[in-house]
C-alpha cells in the first residue's frame, strides 16, 4: 500500500519547481509553517499519489491545493455561538452558507491585496476558520459517517469588508468577501488521520502581534461533521471542495471600538494542531484592463 501524506504541503523548492509533498517537522512542532523541507508527492492528491523518498527544500509555502485542484470554496456565517451574540444576530437554524470564488484564494504568507474599491468606507475585518477540505465525493452523507470524507484541515482568513458585505452589496456576502486574494489559507493540509477530533482546537488571529480572537472550536453551533452532512443533502461534494467553517468572537466589527485592519498591518491565524497564516495588509492600485 502506498503511504498517505500526514501534512501535505504545495511548495516552491530551491530548484525553482513546484511540488506537492508531505511536510518533515522536528519532533514535538507541530505548526506547518515551520516546515524547511518536504517529501515529495507524485501522482493525484484525490486520486493515487505515493510519498517518495525524494527529499526537496521548501523556499516558499504556497495554498495548499493549486487552484486547478480545487472545485468550490463554501463558506459559513455565524457558526460560533459567542460570535453570532456579538453580531447581534440570532442562533442560526441552519448553517448560513455562502460562497467565495476562486480567485480569492491565496498562500500562507501572500499579501492580502485591498483593491482601491475596497479601499472606500470601513469594515475591512479579519476571521480566522478552521478549514476542511473535502478528499472523496459524496451526497447525502449522514453525520456519523461525514467526517470520512475529509482529506483534512487547514487555517484560513475570511476576509472581508463590512461596508461591501452588510450595506452597499445590498447583504450580497459574496460580494464583500469575494475579492482576489481574500481566502489566504494553509499552511498546510493536515491529515484526518492526525486530526480525529476537529472539535476541539484551538483557534485565533493576531493584528501586528496582538491576540484579537481567541477560542476553541467547540464553540461552534455547526460541527465540521454537521456541516457536511448539511451541504450534501442533494448537493454532491466533489474532491477539492473546501469549506471554511465560520469564525469565533473578537472580530473587528464585534469590538467596542471597532477594529478595522489597515494597509501595512499584519494578520496571523492560527489553529492548534496546524499551524499559522502569515499575511500582509496591501492596498494596491487599480490594475490596467486586461482582454
Amino acid at each position: 500500500m502506498m503511504a498517505s501524506f500526514s501534512r501535505l504541503v504545495r511548495f516552491l523548492a530551491r530548484d525553482g519547481r513546484t511540488y506537492y509533498g508531505d511536510a518533515i517537522l522536528p519532533r514535538g512542532i507541530s505548526d506547518i509553517s515551520k516546515a524547511r523541507q518536504a517529501r515529495v508527492i507524485q501522482g493525484s492528491i484525490f486520486g493515487k499519489y505515493d510519498v517518495t523518498d525524494q527529499v526537496a527544500d521548501i523556499r516558499l509555502l504556497l495554498a495548499p491545493l493549486a487552484l486547478e485542484d480545487v472545485r468550490t470554496v463554501r463558506c459559513l456565517g455565524l457558526n460560533y455561538e459567542a460570535h453570532a451574540k456579538e453580531s447581534k444576530m440570532p442562533i442560526p437554524k441552519y448553517p448560513v452558507v455562502f460562497y467565495k470564488p476562486l480567485t480569492s484564494l491565496a498562500g500562507p504568507t501572500d499579501p492580502i491585496p485591498v483593491h482601491p474599491l475596497a479601499q472606500q468606507g470601513e469594515g475591512l475585518d479579519y476571521e480566522c476558520e478552521l478549514v476542511a477540505v473535502i478528499g472523496k465525493a459524496c451526497a447525502d452523507v449522514p453525520e456519523s459517517k461525514a467526517l470520512d470524507y475529509v482529506l483534512g484541515y487547514a487555517v484560513g482568513n475570511d476576509v472581508s469588508h463590512r461596508d461591501w458585505q452588510l450595506k452597499r452589496g445590498g447583504g450580497q456576502w459574496s460580494l464583500g468577501k469575494g475579492f482576489d486574494g481574500w481566502a489566504p489559507f494553509g499552511p498546510g493540509i493536515v491529515s484526518k488521520d492526525l486530526i480525529k477530533d476537529p472539535q476541539s482546537l484551538k483557534i485565533q488571529t493576531r493584528v501586528n502581534g496582538m491576540t484579537v480572537q481567541e477560542s476553541n472550536t467547540g464553540d461552534m453551533i455547526f460541527s465540521v461533521a454537521k456541516t457536511i452532512a448539511f451541504l450534501s443533502q442533494g448537493t454532491t461534494l466533489l474532491p477539492g471542495d473546501i469549506i471554511f467553517t465560520g469564525t469565533p468572537q473578537g472580530v473587528g466589527m464585534g469590538r467596542t471600538p471597532q477594529l478595522w485592519l489597515k494597509n501595512g498591518d499584519v494578520v496571523d491565524v492560527e489553529l492548534e494542531g496546524v499551524g499559522v497564516c502569515t499575511n500582509k495588509v496591501e492596498f494596491t492600485a487599480a490594475r490596467d484592463a486586461k482582454l
